[in-house]
């Protein structure tokens, strides 16, 4: 897997069912066999996607007593939300850009029809 966390971030999300893992673990902690309860896999296929999150720091397992709870670690959405923010702006600010050129066009400056470029 990729070196950079925003990297390994990224690719570990890139799989539907560990992106639904996140989600339902966004709602609250759960056990492992609680998150392989929906899905037609074995707990250790389970076990193997909670542990591409771990490494990624998405989640994170503590004990409490016999239950081993899983535990999204939001602050590494902020990593990705500093990431997807900047370029967002980018591209808000080459649309702002372009909005500026059109408004600074005539209103009669329509483009030729099929019709009329033919004519020429």
């Amino acid at each position: 897997m990729a070196a950079d966390p925003l990297s390994r971030v990224f690719a570990a999300l890139a799989d539907p069912t560990r992106r639904d893992m996140v989600a339902r673990l966004a709602v609250g902690d759960a056990t492992v066999g609680e998150l392989a309860a929906p899905y037609d896999v074995t707990v250790q296929a389970v076990s193997k996607h909670l542990k591409v999150l771990e490494d990624a720091g998405l989640v994170s397992r503590s004990r409490e007593a016999q239950r081993r709870p899983v535990h999204l670690e939001a602050e590494v959405f902020d990593l990705m939300t500093k990431w997807i923010e900047r370029y967002r702006r980018q591209a808000e600010e080459r649309y702002r850009r372009l909005d500026d050129v059109l408004r600074s066009m005539p209103d009669d400056a329509t483009p030729p029809t099929a019709q009329e470029e033919n004519r020429s």
